[in-house]
């Protein structure tokens, strides 16, 4: 899967699924919605992603890295409420965060090696 289409499937499901658990939660905490920004953010980022935009791509993975670190604390907060729902929307964020990483640090190492093929 291509650095791009693997952060597009990351920011629709951050986005969906955040304002899932934002507007079913009986008492939703403004903090839920941090996925939803970040997802949006690599949404709006993902053209300049798909061009191989150098800044954009690095700006993306450090904002997949944060929401990747960012996401650890819900699911504790789940697992410890034993809200399985939760764990299941928060575990698909992280499943697909971890995908969209690693697609990106691939596509990092295969243009490295291109460029160095060419020198």
């Amino acid at each position: 899967m291509k650095a791009h289409q693997a952060s597009l499937i990351n920011a629709i499901l951050l986005i969906g699924l955040s304002l899932w658990g934002y507007f079913s939660s009986e008492t939703p905490s403004i903090t839920a919605l941090i996925p939803t920004v970040i997802g949006a953010a690599l949404l709006a980022m993902n053209p300049g992603v798909k061009k191989e935009n150098k800044v954009m791509a690095h700006i993306a993975v450090v904002l997949t890295f944060v929401i990747l670190i960012g996401l650890i604390k819900p699911l504790t907060g789940a697992v410890g409420r034993d809200d399985n729902l939760a764990v299941i929307r928060v575990g698909i964020m992280l499943l697909s965060t971890i995908v969209a990483l690693s697609a990106f640090m691939k596509s990092f190492i295969d243009n490295r090696k291109k460029r160095q093929q060419i020198s």
